[in-house]
């Protein structure tokens, strides 16, 4: 694996970022016609069709697609709850982040590591800036939308855990064969708690823009985006390919101040200071000696 990325790499890298950076503009787009349970589902809909026809099922025990599929599930589902009017685009993007972090401590626990003392400073600096967003919930958050954001952050990060122990895959493949896994138990939320009637209502009086959010969601944040992260993964070490993560808020909150007129108050812009903050010293701490050793060498 590299140390650096070329230049081919680095702009495919920032397509990457740059589509689950706005992605949080479109899903707001989709919730202005669609029950979010339902958008839910049909976001795992057409990302497994008509791949799943194309693509090989990957060599792994039923269990871990299956984990993986109704994790994800429930982590798009909570995230879509929240954004139905508890939480805005641009602070979604920020507090999802802390999946990072729940990452770190579920990782940790299974593996019986410590965790340092800069990580400890790093979960700090972050939880400070979560608590900065909980003193000024307004009408652009409330308690409710942050703890389902955190609930979604919690699912990311056991995702996160699942797909590691499946070892080396097919990315492309595996996303849309997980995504099998995770229509059945949204549709039947869909149907028991936003009912069929408002189900056929919300599928009949659908707009381009209503598909366009919805093939947005399946074939650019789960295909093109996860396909090409796990490419590059695949051919460059995660500290490197990794980092660049941390600029989805910055391009969620400026997309959705820009195309939403969403504020960014002196207390959002501390928070997500905080919360970047953290993640950068959780990221890039432990690659100091690389990034730093040959200026000293």
């Amino acid at each position: 694996m590299t140390a650096r990325l070329p230049l081919n790499h680095f702009l495919l890298a920032m397509l990457v970022v740059a589509i689950w950076g706005s992605n949080f503009v479109i899903i707001r787009f989709g919730l202005e016609s669609l029950p979010p349970l339902l958008f839910a589902c049909l976001r795992f809909v057409f990302a497994v069709l008509p791949a799943i026809f194309f693509l090989p099922r990957p060599d792994l025990p039923w269990r871990n697609l299956a984990s993986y599929g109704v994790l994800s599930a429930a982590q798009f589902g909570l995230l879509f709850l929240a954004m139905r009017g508890h939480i805005s685009p641009g602070l979604a993007s920020l507090v999802l982040q802390a999946q990072v972090f729940f990452t770190l401590m579920l990782a940790r626990r299974i593996s019986q590591e410590r965790v340092q003392a800069y990580q400890w400073l790093a979960l700090l600096l972050a939880a400070s800036g979560i608590a900065v967003i909980v003193v000024h919930t307004d009408g652009s958050v409330t308690v409710l939308g942050l703890l389902l954001i955190l609930a979604a952050a919690f699912c990311w990060a056991s995702a996160n855990l699942v797909v590691k122990s499946a070892g080396r895959v097919n990315t492309l493949a595996y996303v849309v064969w997980t995504s099998a896994y995770a229509v059945p138990p949204l549709l039947l939320l869909s149907l028991l708690f936003e009912g069929p009637a408002v189900v056929a209502q919300a599928l009949r009086q659908a707009d381009w823009m209503t598909w366009g959010s919805v093939l947005s969601q399946s074939l650019g944040n789960a295909l093109l985006g996860y396909g090409i992260w796990g490419w590059l993964l695949s051919r460059h070490a995660a500290a490197t390919v990794v980092p660049m993560s941390l600029a989805v808020p910055v391009i969620g909150m400026s997309t959705a101040a820009w195309i939403l007129g969403e504020s960014l108050p002196g207390w959002k812009l501390l928070a997500a200071a905080l919360v970047l903050g953290g993640l950068a010293l959780n990221l890039l701490w432990p690659q100091r000696r690389r990034l730093f050793g040959a200026n000293e060498a």
